[in-house]
């Protein structure tokens, strides 16, 4: 691979979260029966006119501001033509010529770790197809194939890279960056094991130092990070042990096989005229006037490169930490909420990033956090104040979710209150040191890890309760004061 570079354009198709379909009234909600959601326009039966969805071209507008494209105030609709069992009127609903959305990009670090510009050539609006259900695993193991429509016309963003890429790495990390975008937006729910989020890479070799772009291989349909990954590698290594033992490359569409880890063919390329684009008929053009412009900008929430800026300049908040939170729009949206009362940022990342992260891997179906950002204060307050041991802390908060409760009840009900009275814990620490000369003995002959030894058996001894932090400082005043006889 030191003798070619690699250039990687990116392709995806993310559904739109519409509650309808893009040119009629059928349902998007995912995982219906089989042909359950479809009606006479969907289908392209004779004598049905499409109806455009006006959210969903507010959604790709939005998309396109929040990835730095221009908004073309004129836009139209096009038919891409060609035959395939998913596709039941033998064309597709897209626009080729006009796009709504053009000249975007999106910052992402290079193999060197420096800041890099990817383009964006486009971003249009298209009706998706219908799905095929294989027999088998795969397409490439099944015996037959049955066609659900359900999925016919829902709308699509297909959002489309200039070839600006040169690895594996850093076309994950696009990938990464684009997903977590638009789901920022609300425009898509991304969710690749559903297939709302679809990846293709088009990938092709040239010697360095070449400025001309060499023969392309386009891998469809990828549908995790991981399998982007991995497909790439190979169709590197793939492509280069071709061009070295000097055969050519042949333009080609490939399936990525998973359990195989190679690439396989699909079919041979298909160049633009293929599909003999034309102006649809039946769709009049978009205009998109400024006023109207204006008012879905409004709609642009606080995109990830921001909020990481402001986590880490407001708050002083790690990149590390900082990168964690806004990857989880959840932990994100929870953190503002909770600093807004409590501004102990860096305790309340902690937490989040630890305990409730937790919570939220045990129990996926969670949609939102099952606690008040009110409750959550009182009980980080609790801990602040010392009147609560993390330890505890942590029991309360899974009871919290449970239960709903505030913190305050539940700690009162199962008198976890902790002890930071300073006679109370005298008394404690005084039993402790009586009853462990020996581990006294090595603390004074300079075995510091004795010390923790004691603090457990007071902790223990108070039933978790005793301040950790107000039993060390006695023990060593203890310890400094008592002799201590085997």
């Amino acid at each position: 691979m030191t003798t070619y570079e690699t250039v990687i354009g990116l392709e995806f198709h993310a559904e739109l979260r519409t509650k309808t379909k893009l040119f009629c009234g059928c349902s998007t909600e995912f995982d219906a029966a089989p042909n359950t959601q479809v009606c006479p326009g969907c289908l392209g039966l004779p004598g049905t006119l499409p109806v455009l969805n006006q959210e969903a071209v507010e959604m790709a507008v939005i998309a396109g501001l929040a990835l730095n494209c221009h908004i073309a105030p004129y836009s139209a609709f096009d038919r891409k033509n060609y035959f395939y069992p998913d596709l039941p009127k033998a064309y597709q609903i897209s626009q080729f010529y006009l796009p709504i959305c053009i000249e975007g990009h999106l910052l992402i670090e290079d193999d060197q770790g420096k800041e890099k510009t990817v383009r964006i050539n486009r971003i249009h609006i298209e009706e998706d197809a219908g799905k095929l259900v294989h027999s088998g695993d795969s397409i490439l193991s099944s015996q037959y194939s049955l066609a659900d429509y359900n999925r016919g016309a829902i709308p699509l963003i297909e959002i489309v890279t200039e070839p600006d890429l040169r690895s594996a790495r850093e076309a994950k990390d696009f990938a990464e960056q684009l997903k977590l975008i638009l789901s920022y937006t609300g425009v898509s729910d991304v969710k690749m094991e559903q297939g709302s989020l679809r990846c293709d890479a088009n990938i092709s070799l040239r010697p360095i130092g070449s400025t001309t772009l060499g023969a392309k291989t386009e891998i469809k349909n990828l549908n995790s990070f991981r399998a982007l990954f991995k497909a790439i590698q190979y169709e590197e290594s793939r492509q280069a042990a071709v061009l070295e033992q000097g055969g050519k490359i042949d333009q080609a569409t490939l399936a990525w096989d998973e359990a195989k880890g190679q690439t396989v063919l699909m079919r041979s390329k298909e160049d633009a005229q293929d599909y003999r684009y034309f102006p649809d008929p039946d769709l009049p053009p978009i205009h998109v006037d400024a006023s109207w412009l204006e008012a879905i900008k409004t709609r642009l929430p606080e995109l990830p490169g921001p909020r990481r800026s402001r986590l880490m300049e407001k708050w002083q908040l790690s990149q590390y930490d900082a990168d964690l939170l806004v990857a989880n729009t959840l932990l994100a949206d929870y953190f503002d909420q909770v600093t807004a009362k409590l501004p102990a940022a860096k305790l309340v990342a902690n937490w989040l990033l630890g305990d409730i992260s937790r919570l939220l891997n045990v129990n996926p179906e969670w949609k939102n956090i099952p606690i008040s950002a009110d409750d959550f204060v009182q009980l980080l307050e609790e801990v602040q104040s010392g009147r609560l041991s993390n330890n505890l802390a942590k029991e309360v908060l899974a009871e919290m979710a449970e239960s709903g409760q505030s913190p305050k009840s539940i700690i009162q009900a199962k008198g976890w209150e902790q002890i930071s009275d300073s006679d109370a814990l005298q008394a404690l620490v005084e039993e402790v040191v009586a009853a462990n000369f020996s581990a006294v003995d090595d603390y004074r002959q300079g075995k510091k890890q004795a010390l923790g030894f004691l603090i457990g058996q007071v902790i223990q001894k108070s039933k978790g309760k005793a301040n950790p932090q107000l039993a060390r400082e006695i023990l060593q005043k203890v310890l400094a004061n008592t002799s201590i006889q085997a």
